[in-house]
């Protein structure tokens, strides 16, 4: 008879053993229990570096606030090691999802991995990273930066396009390793190519800052006086540009023709002023879909690895029109 019941015993704590397990696994699968207000999200962001970025931590931090989540902000000050430290916290603060815009492309691997090993999924927003193990985050959602690229170096295809002399172009590099760096200098390139004209006589980082953009521009404008063509990684070094070419005594949009990428207010009035000829757009307002794809990582649904925005271009008739209804 003991023996029956010590049997029965140990079956019935069995049984609950496994009943307890599967019911873990479904809630941690599915998320079901998690009202918004108790999902924890970490977000580990680039910096302050333009308006762009300013523009695309206010989005974030709102549409958060809106949806009742849980908000960890972290601001790099554009250094990997701080990005680095911030994912490490959140993963040991045991958040539900980590997002963030990597300030370079490669070297995530091993924090990655930690949490994946953590079991909390990230998000990448604006900029990817360069790994073999796609498997280390579950989406993507930014722009297309190649294409960004490949949309600018078109605008000064068409616009030389009788023309039969030299276009020397002097171009003003985001920071160095970053996504956006790398593929919309590579997205220009590739168009512009086909036409030995098109000569880039000079190639340098101004770190996506508009003092940076100035002051690299003075230096290359020095060197290289007959440069008749600016292509600028952002509206902000955009901006610096025209305070050089303006201090050199030429005129900015006519004298020296600037492209720049982004459609921030300040590249916009550039633009609607003549000091910008053509601006390619890459929208910082990501909050809204990042909200949506953290409700469905933490429910168990599937999201598409790669989630881009919608992005246009501008003129500077376009700019004026659209100028008074711009977000950012």
């Amino acid at each position: 008879m003991i023996r029956k019941m010590i049997g029965a015993v140990a079956v019935g704590a069995f049984l609950l053993a496994l009943t307890g397990c599967s019911t873990a696994a479904d809630t941690s699968s599915t998320g079901a229990a998690k009202a918004p207000g108790d999902i924890v999200v970490g977000f580990a962001q680039v910096g302050a570096e333009s308006g762009w970025r300013t523009a695309n931590t206010k989005d974030i931090q709102d549409a958060f606030a809106a949806s009742g989540m849980q908000l960890k902000f972290s601001d790099a000050q554009q250094k990997q090691e701080n990005q680095i430290k911030a994912i490490r916290s959140y993963i040991t603060q045991g958040v539900d999802v980590i997002a963030f815009s990597p300030v370079v492309e490669t070297g995530w691997d091993a924090v990655l991995k930690e949490a994946k090993d953590a079991g909390i999924p990230v998000v990448l927003t604006d900029r990817a990273v360069d790994s073999k193990d796609d498997s280390l985050y579950v989406s993507f959602l930014g722009s297309d930066f190649i294409k960004e690229g490949e949309k600018a170096g078109q605008w000064v295809v068409d616009e030389y396009k009788n023309q039969t002399d030299p276009v020397k172009i002097i171009q003003l590099e985001g920071t160095t390793g970053a996504a956006p760096a790398i593929d919309r200098a590579e997205g220009f390139a590739d168009v512009i190519k086909a036409d030995p004209k098109f000569q880039i006589v000079a190639s340098q980082t101004g770190d996506f800052t508009r003092a940076g953009g100035k002051q690299v521009t003075e230096a290359l404008l020095k060197s290289n006086p007959d440069a008749t063509l600016i292509f600028a990684h952002n509206d902000d070094m955009g901006l610096g540009a025209i305070e050089a070419v303006e201090a050199a005594g030429k005129v900015p949009g006519k004298d020296i023709k600037i492209v720049t990428i982004d459609a921030v207010k300040d590249g916009m009035q550039a633009l609607s002023d003549g000091k910008i000829n053509f601006i390619v757009e890459c929208s910082p307002l990501l909050g809204k879909q990042l909200v949506d794809i953290v409700k469905k990582v933490v429910a168990g649904e599937s999201v598409e690895k790669r989630i881009l925005t919608e992005e246009t271009t501008f003129t500077q008739e376009q700019a004026t029109a659209a100028f008074p209804t711009r977000q950012y």
